[in-house]
């Protein structure tokens, strides 16, 4: 044995009466296995962990940790990283052999606890500690979370942009299962795979008000597939404000505004007219800006066309890539409320443009019923994502079986205005 000899030694308890009373004393002893200070196990197993600083190990080999023959067994093994991070592993029924069954993450210190028991029953402790080697950074998968840390509304999305596509089911998963995301209050949300390199994270239904979420990532030094490792990401961390949803009924030519589930404006408006009919679905406000420029050759009209415009735009809300807003629109006073004669954007007088334009912040709802038009995408013109019910977006998840991808290889569209 490489130990310090221990004796067992049997002590019996006695019970003790007392006069005034009576009690239990409990007995034990220092030869007593369960309460012998752990000795130094060192010598009773043998590691392919590398020994000294300028040694590191390599990552793609997993930890393999043995009990020397004949000298007790090992009860035990807990390896984390410097972040925290737990490393899966598998003891051998007999506790003569301990090995890693999940991937070492690269370029990071490990601490290995090792428990053993001799076979006396005496306990045994060792701990080991090493780095293991990076990966070149030509091999590694970055990540972009966005939108930028700020406040934002209810309707707001998460998104995660990767340096390089995933294609790979497992490799898709491990990225997943990488990209953490918190709630206070805490909701049921799930990542949605939009392509190969985008992914969207969303809760079942909207953000509650006043919500703090925080998006991390644990992929820094993750192996996620055949020399492609995890880099370094920024976190962010959002809040929401009120629950601000604006519906714009195309039919009554109408625009409610909610805030906190209670009506506070009723606007006359006037919606795309026929051939450019304004999309019904969810949509996310993108952006605001005071003042676009729209001109009908951005949408395909040409300049000698009777539908040709070309128009300054004041308190213009974006809702869409391709060009839809909510913004003033003079020239159509006399028929918001009554008729719809816009390129697709939901027009309104000066006074109720800037009101909406002052009342709403990025990441709220403008919601749009009876119209003729066609449904809001839910990817690549803007955030439809709440167009998907949570059972599809459910299974735009890596984490979820049998998950169809069919409908999300679409691509981001370009900034640019286009109707009025």
């Amino acid at each position: 044995m490489n130990h310090s000899p221990r004796d067992r030694t049997v002590v019996s308890c006695t019970l003790l009466v007392v006069a005034l009373g009576a009690g239990l004393a409990a007995c034990g002893s220092d030869g007593d296995p369960l309460s012998a200070k752990p000795y130094d196990a060192g010598g009773q197993i043998t590691h392919n962990a590398p020994v000294g600083t300028d040694r590191k190990a390599d990552p793609d080999k997993p930890l393999e940790i043995r009990a020397a023959d004949g000298d007790g067994r090992i009860t035990d093994v807990t390896a984390t990283d410097a972040r925290g991070r737990h490393v899966a592993g598998e003891l051998s029924a007999d506790g003569s052999r301990w090995h890693s069954t999940s991937p070492l993450a690269a370029g990071t210190h490990y601490t290995v606890r090792v428990s053993t028991e001799d076979e006396d029953g005496a306990p045994g402790r060792k701990v080991i500690e090493f780095d293991t080697g990076a990966p070149s950074t030509k091999n590694q998968l970055n990540v972009s979370f966005g939108p930028e840390s700020g406040t934002y509304g209810v309707g707001q999305p998460l998104t995660a942009e990767l340096s390089v596509p995933v294609k790979d089911k497992a490799a898709r998963a491990t990225v997943e299962r990488s990209l953490k995301v918190d709630s206070v209050p805490a909701v049921e949300g799930s990542w949605h795979w939009v392509n190969d390199k985008t992914l969207h994270y969303r809760p079942k239904d909207y953000w509650p008000a006043h919500t703090t979420i925080t998006a991390h990532s644990n992929l820094p030094g993750v192996k996620i597939g055949d020399r492609l490792w995890g880099g370094e990401t920024k976190p962010v961390k959002l809040t929401t404000g009120d629950r601000v949803i604006a519906v714009t009924d195309a039919a009554s030519h109408q625009l409610t505004v909610y805030r906190n589930d209670q009506q506070i404006n009723r606007i006359p408006v006037t919606t795309g007219k026929r051939g450019y009919e304004t999309r019904n679905g969810v949509k996310v406000v993108l952006s605001k800006q005071y003042f676009v420029r729209m001109r009908g050759t951005t949408i395909g009209i040409s300049a000698s066309s009777s539908d040709s415009y070309d128009l300054n735009v004041y308190w213009a809300t974006r809702v869409t890539w391709s060009g839809e807003y909510v913004h003033a629109a003079p020239w159509s006073v006399d028929f918001q409320g009554y008729a719809n004669v816009s390129h697709g954007c939901t027009g309104m007088s000066n006074s109720n443009a800037q009101w909406f334009f002052n009342a709403v912040r990025e990441g709220d709802i403008v919601k749009v019923v009876n119209s003729n038009g066609k449904e809001m995408e839910p990817f690549g013109n803007g955030f439809g994502d709440w167009n998907l019910d949570w059972d599809k977006w459910r299974e735009g998840s890596a984490l979820i079986a049998d998950t169809a991808n069919g409908q999300s290889s679409q691509n981001h569209a370009r900034l640019r205005p286009e109707s009025t």
